[in-house]
């Protein structure tokens, strides 16, 4: 049995005793009763992927959390005794910042931008899930998906939030910054929590790539009039090749130039569009079909991979993470609406109970010349985009997983990178709507539904984890957490009836 094991560098190493409170009620008191600069090292470890889309790719790597004060060790002490005696809703207290990010070069504070951590959010947000939202809500109609797609954004800021409220947290206790999902995992819920991170994290990555590849190979065989094996082997070396021979700052431009082209793109397809939108179109509903396209919006709100990321660059201030996942998420959710609204508006209306997926944007290339070309470009550089960042991630994460050095590109991580997901596309070349449905329900939900969930009961309640305690981000208590595990299980269980009571 093959066990899924990081290297240490993946994990943050605890810091000496003498840069960290042993007791961290004492930190907490501290804070409360003096002016408190907890300094983080400014050891940076730059990765290669830019994107934050790799899940165990942090951004400051092991920064040492020390604490600071101005005043005098004698009055610390003094005022350590009675802080301690008091009740624990006194010691769960609200701080700005945890740490401040410190440049080693110019010893000044560089503290994280809210507005780039809302826009990071959003760019991570926004990716290829966007092109299968008509066709898994088209059944379900424009009301209903969007009742759907809000519920969906909800449940995914709180599991966002849970995250960011675990990751804190073991920052406080592990004494270090640039905590990765896999840190928190092991500190909340052991080995077996690390497995499952893993697992699931590898099976998210191969799905979608698989499924961006088959997609995009479809959309440049029909466009360039070549065979489909072709055109899915140029698409994965041109942007395979990139990941490994660019470097960070190349790879950036060409990643900055596509986000322009879909800014672009998508502005005038819906000028476009929405000349042919009928309003009655929009207004009819199906509520029982509503459900079964719960995973691939939920997939499409994924952007928890960057929420350690964003943790530390804002210097674990809770009150901006909570802004910066709120607002960030929110920008995605206006232009998933708006996407879904200008394509359901304008394609003829399919037949109730059919089983079959048809893609409303293949609707739209054959019955509008113009709409045809910028669905196509709009499609590809989404595609590209997210391809770009997953490749990133998975070829990181498999360089540590196989203990490889990480000082250089080694090919062995991009060829299983690049290899499996290209033969598969080709094996099923509309394996799309499939592989994004399985991400969706098997891994995403496992990922970013049960798994932060059951970190943060852990943390919460577990004897272990009592003594580090930061404010709660998401109210509620069991119950909510209940609420979040259980929601993910149901449409769980109910896509496995479906897939398999069929069969």
């Amino acid at each position: 049995m093959m066990v899924c094991s990081l290297s240490p560098s993946s994990s943050p190493a605890r810091t000496p005793k003498s840069s960290l409170h042993s007791n961290p009620r004492t930190l907490i008191s501290k804070i409360k009763n003096q002016k408190i600069y907890i300094a983080a090292s400014s050891n940076f470890h730059r990765t290669r992927n830019p994107f934050g889309r790799g899940i165990f790719v942090d951004s400051p790597s092991r920064a040492s959390v020390k604490c600071l004060s101005k005043e005098p060790s004698s009055t610390v002490q003094e005022n350590e005794q009675p802080v301690q005696q008091a009740d624990a809703e006194e010691q769960v207290h609200g701080f700005e910042s945890l740490f401040s990010n410190v440049n080693q070069a110019t010893l000044k504070r560089e503290p994280g931008s809210l507005s780039s951590s809302i826009f990071l959010v959003a760019g991570t947000t926004v990716g290829a899930g966007i092109l299968a939202i008509p066709a898994v809500t088209q059944e379900a109609g424009f009301l209903a998906s969007a009742v759907t797609c809000i519920s969906c954004w909800m449940y995914m800021v709180v599991t966002g939030l849970l995250i960011a409220e675990v990751n804190v947290n073991t920052m406080c206790e592990l004494g270090s910054g640039g905590v990765s999902l896999v840190s928190m995992a092991r500190r909340t819920l052991g080995n077996t929590g690390v497995q499952i991170a893993c697992w699931s994290y590898i099976f998210i990555h191969y799905a979608l790539l698989v499924a961006y590849v088959a997609r995009s190979s479809d959309i440049l065989t029909n466009f360039l009039g070549i065979p489909t094996w072709e055109t899915a082997t140029l698409f994965s070396l041109l942007f395979g090749g990139l990941c490994y021979f660019g470097s960070q700052r190349i790879i950036g431009a060409v990643n900055g130039g596509l986000v322009l082209g879909i800014i672009v793109t998508f502005t005038a397809l819906v000028v476009v569009a929405s000349g042919d939108l009928h309003w009655d179109a929009l207004l009819r509903t199906n509520l029982e079909a509503a459900p079964r396209s719960i995973p691939i919006i939920a997939l499409s709100f994924v952007y928890h991979n960057v929420v350690p990321v964003l943790c530390t660059n804002l210097e674990g201030n809770l009150s901006k993470v909570r802004t910066a996942i709120v607002l960030g998420t929110a920008i995605p959710l206006v232009l998933f609406l708006i996407w879904n609204a200008v394509i359901l508006g304008t394609i003829t209306t399919p037949e109730i109970g059919s089983t079959a997926i048809i893609d409303p944007l293949q609707q739209l290339r054959s019955s509008n010349g113009v709409i045809g070309p910028i669905v196509d470009v709009f499609s590809v550089l989404a595609i590209a985009t997210s391809y770009i960042g997953f490749v990133l991630g998975l070829s990181d994460f498999l360089t540590d997983l196989l203990k490889l050095p990480s000082g250089r590109n080694m090919p062995l991580p991009y060829v299983l990178t690049l290899l499996p997901p290209l033969v598969l596309s080709l094996l099923d070349p509309e394996i799309f709507f499939k592989a994004l449905d399985f991400a969706g329900t098997y891994g995403v939900l496992v990922l970013f539904g049960v798994l932060p969930a059951a970190m943060s009961w852990s943390d919460r309640y577990s004897k272990a984890s009592e003594i580090t305690k930061v404010p709660l981000l998401v109210p509620g208590g069991k119950l909510t957490l209940s609420l979040v595990i259980g929601g993910a299980g149901l449409v769980i269980l109910t896509e496995i009836i479906e897939n398999f009571g069929h069969a």
